[in-house]
């Protein structure tokens, strides 16, 4: 063996855990900006993902219930689905799926070292090193592209649109869920701005389903969509879903759109906003049937999406005491949990647990909690850019917010996750409801102790 071979052998990654200690220890690159690493590691791979359909979703709250209800869909009507989504709950091999099952740890390893000469050759350019963010995208769509053959890719962006990692892909259809006040440090301080940003991933002549509702932000779609030749869906216009029933485990409703009309759809997770992301996939995949002769029969589509659940988004973990979970990290996020515990849930008392992470708009977020809870658990997640729980005490206490019969709520602050998590057990009666909400990061934490008594990887 030449010292060559020597070296490149000596550098290869030997097991599952030292491939994910590689591809986070690229955390301090951080998230930059554009695609000119990504796509240089496409070339050097022979650029495999112009081999894959892709649907691809953006939009600030949804985008995980979305992709979900897509690869449920399209694997029970016979379909092979590979799903790319960030970030992940449990383990790291969560955020990449085919046919609803992670990538294998042996898979994992054995891409990670493909990647991984390519990677520092990169490093070693004027174009510096490709980020986690990048390695994991390079790293799905080598599983898709070499290891599963997929008919469809469901591909979730990161963080906007147009400079995402993900905009490398020309999608059959592209889905924008909705367009808020999140990542406004990165994505601009305006809804147009961050639009602009979502939009970015409409592609010339490529047809893109939308839920915004804002008129700033629908003037923005339509003015891109123009531009690239794209049909636009809209909600309200082109398509739209009416509740039918409302119930704490399930929902229905019907779909009208411009092919057809679908009578009674149902779904089991709760609230308006996922009828809302319901009703884009519906809409999404009805664009694939018309144009792209995608068979998807009635029956099928209605049992794919009543049987699609989505970890951390309104999911009750336990019975007894009931506590549900909803990753509700952004001011639109809170909206739509307040909005879903007032019209869906009964209960006596409402006890609410929350932990953040730097960088959000956490006044807006608590302005829509803060009036319906009868208790408050304050805490940190196990994260490196948590908030401090000071932090929030500072913003709960500035806002002096009280129910709106005037009984205020009561605050306790906890910096253990684990010590508020037992708190919020033992306060939550047999008529009451106790609920963990913010950062995914606490979600993933809580829901690992809760369903299997185990501490989760979590993260991007």
């Amino acid at each position: 063996m030449s010292e060559h071979q020597k070296a490149g052998a000596e550098a290869m990654l030997t097991s599952y855990q030292e491939a994910v200690d590689w591809i986070n220890g690229l955390l301090p690159f951080g998230i930059r900006p554009g695609l000119d690493r990504i796509l240089r590691l496409m070339e050097l791979l022979d650029n495999p993902h112009r081999r894959l359909k892709f649907i691809h979703v953006a939009g600030t709250n949804g985008k995980g219930s979305t992709c979900a209800y897509l690869t449920k869909v399209l694997y029970k009507s016979g379909y092979d689905v590979g799903t790319f989504t960030s970030p992940y709950i449990t383990k790291f091999t969560n955020r990449f799926q085919y046919n609803g099952e992670d990538i294998s740890e042996e898979t994992l390893l054995k891409l990670a070292n493909v990647l991984k000469p390519h990677v520092e050759a990169i490093a070693a350019t004027e174009l510096g090193s490709p980020t986690m963010f990048e390695v994991s995208t390079a790293l799905a769509i080598l599983f898709y592209a070499k290891e599963t053959y997929p008919d469809y890719v469901v591909w979730e962006t990161g963080l906007g649109g147009r400079l995402d990692v993900t905009n490398i892909v020309v999608p059959v259809v592209s889905i924008i869920t909705n367009i808020g006040h999140d990542h406004m440090d990165r994505l601009g301080d305006t809804l147009e701005a961050v639009a602009a940003e979502k939009a970015g991933i409409i592609k010339a002549g490529v047809p893109v389903v939308s839920a915004a509702t804002q008129p700033e932000v629908i003037d923005v779609l339509k003015r891109t969509a123009a531009e690239k030749h794209s049909t636009l869906y809209l909600a309200g216009e082109q398509f739209d879903a009416e509740l039918l029933e409302a119930g704490e485990d399930e929902q229905s409703f019907s779909f009208r759109g411009p092919f057809r009309s679908i009578e009674r759809l149902s779904i089991t997770l709760s609230g308006a906003h996922q009828r809302s992301n319901a009703a884009v996939a519906v809409m999404a995949l009805e664009v694939l049937r018309q144009y792209n002769a995608l068979i998807v029969e009635d029956d099928v589509l209605a049992q794919g999406l009543h049987d699609t659940a989505w970890p951390g988004r309104m999911e009750m973990v336990s019975r007894n005491p009931r506590i549900l979970l909803d990753g509700a990290h952004n001011p639109e996020g809170a909206e739509k949990l307040a909005e879903t515990l007032q019209s869906t849930y009964s209960y006596d008392g409402l006890h609410v647990m929350m932990g953040m992470v730097e960088n959000k708009n956490h006044e807006d977020t608590f302005k829509h909690i803060l009036p319906i809870v009868d208790t408050l658990i304050l805490t940190e997640p196990d994260y490196r850019l948590k908030m401090d729980v000071e932090g929030l005490v500072r913003i709960v206490e500035k806002l002096q917010s009280s129910r709106p019969d005037g009984k205020p709520f009561q605050m306790l602050v906890e910096k253990d996750w684990k010590t508020a998590l037992h708190k919020l057990q033992q306060l939550t009666g047999e008529r009451d409801l106790g609920v963990v909400t913010g950062t995914l990061y606490l979600i993933a934490d809580v829901r690992s102790r809760i369903l299997y008594n185990s501490d989760s990887e979590k993260g991007w």
